[in-house]
């Protein structure tokens, strides 16, 4: 009783919380939302969601889903705006599309899918609610309450993580007027999704066959899934006829045999072993090589020397790794410089770095990790400089600016150290809390006229939009 009491009370919660967190877009029914709006939007529910303790701050998984989801948009000439993919740690098969290109992906998914052009093919569907206006035209239709509506599921996706009755219950309120008033055109919105992500997928090099193969795949699961379909199915809904229409479309193209990349087998390796029980993920990559079963023996021995440093068997580890680094790539590289780190050898950690960036200098997770690593060497002074370098071309980077912030703070400069930590939380979406550091910064004490200028003008700055975003709730 008093747990259903409970969901009652989050539900009775979403609309308010969400009305006062998201951006008065104005009579949104009388006209169709504009890119702009669309896309503060989606910014003002991504900034709850990066908040989310479910929320993948991994620098090589953005990396993997944002270049494969990357290779599917620059094939579309109706791409007119940035499109943003991230990943969500959560075991259920879900994807979805947010307003202004914000496109979520469940570890679930990566995890289930069984190849490549299968996660390419959900990416595709989902870039193609985007392109084609779907959300835009639903809130245009439906004004501010269906911004509630598409708001409240996005909540509803990260509380099914830690309560599968709030999820249920929040999908259900976030989508009731959608699903059961605008089924038919729901349906329209999938079967153009369909079209337009298979011809992402063959334009992109992919196999279009992906997508039909994992759509099958998650329609014979409803007879499997304890409690229902799979969550996927739940937000997209999925009929014969649907599949009908995709293999039909399927049937003139020549077959495409597309191997996976060894950076999508990597990724998963990474996901399973670095969440969940340590000896489980262990006992499984063991397992999988021993049989055999893995399409990629790189990516097993990958996933069994992440599990292994979980356990803090180092030299078990430091074994594998040394077969496992006969095969050249960026994630094998950061892998081992992050287990010289964590077995307590720094300055073999170093140089594994200095190596693994000469090799593979655009490749962030190693900038981030040598970044780290000088940081524990004490040369802050380095760090800024690489970190100021790197700012010019990644302006919008919050792990730089945090970098940055740390470097500053080494150095003892308390005016930069909070100027930086105020850029990155900006960059976080976490406006309060910049403009708090700003304040922070011109009490620190220290700093020349200049510097002291330049902050005072960026507290300014950032105060007009605290009064902005005010004025718009």
């Amino acid at each position: 009783m008093f747990r259903n009491l409970f969901v009652l009370l989050v539900l009775l919660c979403v609309p308010r919380v969400l009305a006062q967190a998201l951006p008065d877009l104005g009579d949104v029914s009388a006209t169709a939302i504009t890119p702009a709006d669309e896309r503060r939007l989606g910014e003002s529910i991504m900034r709850e969601i990066r908040r989310d303790p479910s929320y993948l701050d991994d620098p090589e998984v953005a990396e993997y889903v944002n270049n494969l989801g990357g290779r599917l948009t620059a094939r579309s000439d109706a791409v007119r705006q940035e499109f943003e993919f991230f990943v969500i740690q959560d075991p259920q098969v879900n994807a979805f599309a947010l307003p202004g290109g914000f496109i979520g992906i469940n570890s679930g998914l990566l995890l289930a899918a069984q190849s490549e052009s299968e996660v390419a093919g959900v990416l595709a569907h989902e870039v193609a609610h985007v392109t084609q206006k779907h959300i835009a035209r639903m809130i245009g239709q439906q004004g501010q309450n269906q911004i509630l509506s598409i708001a409240a599921l996005a909540v509803a996706l990260l509380a099914a993580r830690s309560n599968s009755q709030i999820g249920e219950a929040a999908v259900a309120f976030g989508q009731a007027g959608i699903v059961q008033s605008q089924l038919n055109f729901t349906r329209d919105n999938e079967r153009e999704a369909d079209r337009v992500g298979l011809q992402l997928l063959e334009s992109s090099g992919l196999d279009p066959r992906g997508m039909a193969t994992f759509f099958e795949r998650l329609q014979r699961a409803t007879r499997v899934y304890e409690g229902g379909a799979p969550s996927y199915l739940r937000t997209h809904p999925l009929t014969f006829e649907r599949i009908a229409d995709i293999q039909n479309r399927l049937e003139p193209l020549s077959y495409r045999q597309v191997p996976d990349s060894l950076d999508f087998q990597l990724i998963r390796a990474k996901l399973r072993a670095e969440y969940g029980s340590p000896r489980d993920a262990v006992a499984f990559f063991e397992e999988g090589i021993a049989d055999r079963k893995f399409l990629s023996e790189t990516a097993g021995r990958y996933g069994l020397v992440a599990s292994l440093m979980r356990t803090r068997d180092y030299t078990r580890a430091r074994r594998e790794m040394t077969a496992l680094r006969k095969t050249q790539n960026p994630i094998i590289e950061n892998l081992a410089c992050r287990l010289a780190d964590a077995a307590g050898d720094s300055m073999l950690a170093l140089k594994c770095y200095q190596d693994a960036r000469r090799l593979y200098p655009g490749y962030r997770a190693l900038f981030y990790g040598h970044a780290e690593q000088m940081l524990q060497a004490k040369q802050p002074t380095q760090v800024l400089q690489m970190v100021e370098s790197r700012l010019r071309s990644q302006p919008d980077d919050a792990r730089l600016y945090r970098l940055q912030a740390l470097a500053y703070e080494a150095q003892g400069n308390r005016l930069q150290q909070h100027r930086a930590q105020g850029e990155a939380y900006l960059r976080r979406g976490q406006l309060g809390a910049a403009v708090e550091q700003m304040q922070i910064a011109l009490k620190a004490g220290g700093g020349d006229f200049y510097q002291l200028s330049a902050v005072e003008a960026r507290l300014r700055e950032l105060r007009r939009l605290q009064l902005e975003q005010d004025r718009k709730r």
